[in-house]
């Protein structure tokens, strides 16, 4: 099958399929007049309209289905690749929305048993099915906004067989949406309710019983942690970290959100592909993403801070003058941040913490895509790459965080194909 998407004002892409750090985060490749070939879910080609074209007609004559989509007035990208979520739970906190309203704070709530143990409770009390219809409706808001794949978080159980549940439902929300997910096993998100006296226990729990029921089931590919010292400190973090790393899973670390303990540090030491958050970091925290090795991504999460209603967002700038590679993403979750739209991300990224809509394009693509382990397919324009497209309503790409607040979606096409009836194209 061929896809064929033409006439775009622009198509803009990152031009490398591997991190962007310091000035390179602002080298986007823009081709005016743009066209995109795909071939079997892949980028065949991209280029100026007339040149794709004659491409197409060489290539459409041993091809049965030929879809064309006429991107004239809009904007082509690639996909957004949201790189922390919490996309899988049952219940909403609207409660707590309006209790922050009010004056409480995230952590007054957090400790008079709401936050996370009020999500876990309702999530505990939901069957996989349940977790799969809501689920869905979740992927139908990524997909309409333009995001393609998510990096997808357990952490809603906080039991053994609840956790195996809520990543048995991101596999098959894998498998029966268009949009893609990337599990990550988040068992120590929170101390539960019944352990709270018994934290030692349920430590020994997250690594004994848990983690080896998740690698032996294949259910993610990487393992979380809170580090914070009022949930999991370092030396804990640590413990959870080389026994996930023990059993072939790579590591993702919510660190330094709530206070600077050291996360991004040990988010170096113990080689962790992301580093989350970071909203606490410091000099020496950052210069230790700087000289990681492999390289750790800084996932920054703005839209947590702006629905928390707090004040100091992660220093955006100093990390990319430092050449960190930055990704942006949504923390879509029920309490801190939920919102599944990349572009309201972009928009506070560049009004809040001061990056150009190119650096934040670049960290909602490919750094992100890189920070999963799928630069090599997801994340820019690029022939060979994985054909995620979206078609945006705006006239230049500075256009999509700009006018804040509006869904620019014309179209979107994962794999190769367009998606979802929801979607506005001109055919």
């Amino acid at each position: 099958m061929l896809t064929l998407i033409t006439s775009a004002t622009q198509l803009v892409t990152p031009p490398r399929q591997r991190p962007h750090i310091g000035d390179e985060m602002n080298e986007l490749l823009v081709i005016e007049d743009g066209a995109l070939l795909a071939r079997d879910g892949l980028i065949a080609a991209v280029g100026r309209t007339s040149d794709v074209l004659r491409l197409a007609d060489q290539l459409a004559a041993s091809e049965t289905e030929v879809e064309t989509i006429d991107a004239r007035g809009g904007v082509v990208l690639p996909g957004f690749v949201d790189a922390h979520t919490h996309p899988v739970f049952a219940g909403t906190r609207e409660d707590e929305y309006e209790l922050r309203a009010r004056g409480a704070s995230y952590e007054e709530i957090a400790a008079a048993g709401g936050g996370i143990r009020s999500t876990v409770r309702k999530t505990r009390a939901a069957s996989e099915g349940d977790l799969v219809e809501v689920g869905q409706q979740y992927a139908r808001w990524f997909l309409k906004h333009g995001t393609t794949t998510v990096e997808a978080k357990s952490g809603y159980g906080l039991s053994v067989e609840d956790e195996l549940k809520l990543l048995r439902a991101i596999k098959r929300l894998n498998e029966r949406t268009p949009l893609q997910y990337v599990p990550t096993f988040l068992g120590a998100h929170e101390i539960p309710d019944e352990y709270r006296t018994r934290r030692d226990e349920y430590i020994d729990l997250v690594i004994n019983e848990m983690l080896p029921r998740v690698a032996a089931e294949r259910l993610a590919e990487y393992c979380d942690v809170f580090c914070e010292p009022s949930v999991f400190t370092l030396d804990e973090t640590r413990r959870i970290c080389r026994a996930a790393q023990a059993l072939g899973l790579g590591i993702r670390l919510h660190a330094d959100q709530l206070t600077l303990c050291g996360g991004a540090e040990l988010a170096a030491e113990i080689g962790a592909v992301s580093a989350d958050h970071l909203e606490q970091i410091d000099e020496a925290g950052i210069e230790a993403l700087r000289a990681a090795h492999p390289p750790c991504t800084a996932v920054l999460l703005p839209a947590s801070v702006f629905n928390l209603g707090k004040k100091v967002y992660p220093p955006a700038r100093r990390l990319i003058e430092a050449g960190v590679p930055v990704a942006l993403a949504t923390d879509f979750n029920p309490g801190s941040s939920p919102t599944p739209s990349m572009q309201l991300v972009l928009s506070i990224a560049c009004t809040q913490m001061k990056m150009t809509p190119a650096e934040a394009i670049t960290a909602a693509t490919i750094n992100a895509a890189c920070s999963l382990g799928r630069g090599r397919s997801l994340g820019s324009l690029t022939v060979g790459a994985q054909a995620d497209v979206v078609i945006f309503d705006c006239a230049t790409y500075r256009q999509i965080p700009y006018f804040a607040g509006v869904n620019h979606v014309r179209a979107v096409i994962k794999r190769g194909q367009l998606v979802g009836d929801f979607l506005a194209t001109t055919r």
